[in-house]
């Protein structure tokens, strides 16, 4: 092979089958398998777009010198529009390579086997609505009395021609693999009739209004930094936190744990800001802003943020993929869930098991109260994520992790050592302080959840442009200017997705760019107020909820009657 040569599509696919690390950019082949444990943004951002055309999502993430370091590892050009192929690590081969496939199981009914589950012969699945806004009417139809009503679970079960039978775990799994295969096929449908054509004209139109977009934004000056508006900012968050010290020092316990509350709230949109080098543009001064305001004044990792939240942004709403929506036995956003899937993110098999049948059909009552204690949570994942080898594989930011480490221990020797245990008088007022202050930052929780939770998670397939994607699975919120400090730039998730290192205060003025944009391809601009974009989320909470709950009560049927649907 000429190196800088032209390379065939079957060259390029034998060579990444042989393990090779290859991307497409701007029509040439890069080879990142040298890079890749240097890469800044984690292994898992490049290995999502191997064997892709990943030119709009380089090219949005990275600086110019960022994009010049990348020639060095052309190793060849391929003739454009590239088909894309599926990244190994999304494959099925991939998955059995750490967990091992089950053998196709023999289903026993009396003395018949069978070795295959049709759900329609079940006569109990009928089709589902798969609105994403409205929540389901139904998904199992029980078999009729005589008096023409359906039956009960309950009712079957105690029906004295029906023995109890033993529980077939091989059946229910089969039959919910069925079911959730059923949904997200529905989902496909619906998105491919809502959104654009994923022919390669239409998909090749939408990326190159794109990209001139991106042209558009960047000549109008929107990725330089408005430090006034931080200064502004800065003030605020000195305010809120002088607050909090004043209320402290009046004994006033509980309510200076509102103060300290809004504090973190607030000043973890920088934070933010920072993991994507959004304020000053490089590496190491954004990352030291973000480890100082999110491990130290936060006591949350900003790089188990930034270990996520890349691959978040790059695979959006993904089920096996976007560790944002892997939530089980939580919380389930989707009917794929119910597959057991296994998470490529924590190279871990998400199991679908009788916790998430209790749990998730509540799920949109258990919102809320979970969003209130959720802070608890990124403080074990933060830990985790520093005890992690993953921590480690950063290349050249090895010394990243180290800083973490310094700031996370003196955040919790001034909060929970300092604050909680010798500042504060009583066990009593200790829990309502740690309680009310970590509760108050549920406003941030319910933000970052809202833009995603309530879209679909369907994959339309790899002809589906990063533009399109983006804004299928994305929702920004409509508010008045004068609340942004409120939202802090995360009201407008559609528009940062599709120009992550834009920094938040000028994303006002590139939503104005983007509905144009929307406009001219026939996209949809998804913004909906912030309480119409709540009830979106608990809508779509709500349908998946019933879709489990309608899966239980066949499972009880079936082990009530012995009926499985395989005659």
């Amino acid at each position: 092979m000429a190196q800088k040569g032209l390379m065939s599509p079957t060259e390029v696919e034998l060579l990444i089958a042989q393990g090779q690390t290859l991307v497409i950019h701007d029509g040439f082949v890069l080879q990142l398998g040298e890079w890749i444990d240097k890469h800044p943004g984690g292994r898992l951002a490049i290995l999502h777009m191997v064997g892709r055309d990943a030119t709009d999502e380089i090219t949005v993430y990275h600086s110019a010198r960022s994009l010049q370091m990348m020639k060095q590892y052309r190793i060849g050009r391929v003739q454009l529009p590239w088909q894309n192929l599926e990244p190994p690590i999304q494959s099925a081969s991939y998955r059995d390579s750490i967990v091992p496939k089950k053998p196709s199981p023999v289903v026993t009914q009396g003395h018949k086997k069978r070795r295959s589950i049709d759900a329609t012969a079940l006569g109990l699945l009928k089709p589902l609505r798969t609105s994403i806004h409205s929540p389901t009417d139904g998904a199992f139809i029980l078999p009729r009395t005589t008096s023409g009503r359906r039956a009960s679970a309950t009712a079957l079960s105690s029906d004295p021609k029906k023995q109890p039978v033993k529980k077939d775990v091989a059946v229910e799994e089969k039959v919910r693999a069925q079911y959730a295969t059923s949904m997200e096929q529905k989902e496909i449908a619906q998105g491919k009739l809502e959104w654009p054509a994923l022919d390669q004209t239409t998909q090749q139109s939408i990326k190159e209004e794109y990209r001139m977009l991106h042209e558009e934004i960047k000549n109008k000056g929107l990725y330089q930094c408005n430090y006034s508006a931080y200064g502004r900012e800065s003030i605020r968050y000195a305010m809120l936190f002088g607050t909090f010290l004043f209320l402290l020092s009046k004994e006033w316990y509980l309510t200076s744990a509102v103060a300290l509350g809004l504090f973190w709230q607030q000043i973890m949109f920088t934070a933010h800001d920072a993991g994507h080098r959004g304020i000053t543009g490089r590496f190491v001064p954004d990352t030291l802003i973000g480890a100082f305001i999110a491990d130290f004044c936060c006591g949350l990792s900003i790089g188990w943020w930034k270990s996520s939240h890349n691959v978040h942004h790059l695979i959006t709403n993904m089920p096996e993929h976007d560790p944002d929506i892997q939530n089980i036995p939580l919380f389930s956003t989707s009917p794929t869930y119910m597959k057991s899937i296994f998470s490529t993110f924590y190279n871990f098999q998400f199991v679908w098991d009788k916790a998430a049948d209790v749990l998730v059909p509540y799920q949109k009552y258990t919102y809320y109260p979970i969003m209130a204690v959720a802070r608890f949570n990124l403080y074990i994942l933060s830990w985790l994520h520093l005890l992690s080898p993953r921590a480690t594989q950063l290349g050249s930011a090895w010394w990243t992790r180290h800083v973490e480490l310094v700031f996370m221990a003196g955040y919790w020797a001034l909060f929970g050592y300092a604050l909680v245990w010798c500042t504060l008088p009583t066990w009593p007022i200790r829990i309502g302080f740690v309680l009310i202050s970590h509760m108050i930052t549920m406003i941030l929780h319910v933000q970052i959840t809202l833009s995603h939770w309530g879209m679909p998670t369907s994959d339309l397939g790899p002809a589906e442009s990063f533009p399109q994607r983006q804004l299928r699975t994305t929702m920004d919120v409509e508010c008045p200017a004068w609340m942004d400090f409120l939202h802090g730039g995360l009201q407008f998730q559609a528009v940062h997705h599709l120009f992550p290192r834009v920094p938040r205060h000028n994303l006002r003025e590139c939503q104005t760019l983007v509905r144009r944009f929307c406009e001219r391809t026939q996209l949809k601009y998804q913004c909906y107020g912030f309480v119409e974009g709540n009830g979106i989320v608990l809508g779509r909470l709500d349908e998946v909820g019933r879709m489990v709950d309608m899966m239980v009560k066949c499972q009880e049927h079936m082990a009530a009657t012995g009926e499985s649907g395989l005659h």
